[in-house]
C-alpha cells in the first residue's frame, strides 16, 4: 500500500530524482516507471481473473455436489429399508 503522501513530501521525492537523474533524463524515467506499472496492474488483472474463474467454477462444482448428495438422501429416504 501507498502511504499517504502530502505535498511536502511529494516535492522532496521529486527533488531528489531531479539531482540524482538530472533534468533530461527525468521524463525518460517517468515514462518508463509509468510503462511498468501498466504492465504490472495488466498481468495481474490476469492473473486474478484467472483465479477467479477458477474460485467460481469450484463453487459450481460444490453446489451441485450439494444437489446430488440432497437428492441421494432424498432417495435413500423414501424407499423401504430391507432387513434380513
Amino acid at each position: 500500500m501507498i502511504p499517504n503522501l502530502g505535498v511536502p513530501e511529494l516535492i522532496l521525492i521529486l527533488v531528489v530524482a531531479l539531482l540524482i537523474f538530472g533534468p533530461g533524463k527525468l521524463p525518460e524515467v517517468g515514462k518508463s516507471l509509468g510503462k511498468t506499472i501498466r504492465e504490472f496492474r495488466s498481468s495481474s488483472r490476469e492473473t486474478f481473473g484467472d483465479v477467479t474463474d477458477t474460485v467460481k467454477e469450484v463453487k459450481e462444482d460444490i453446489r451441485e455436489a450439494r444437489r446430488t448428495l440432497e437428492v441421494v438422501k432424498t432417495d435413500d429416504e423414501a424407499s423401504p429399508s430391507v432387513k434380513s
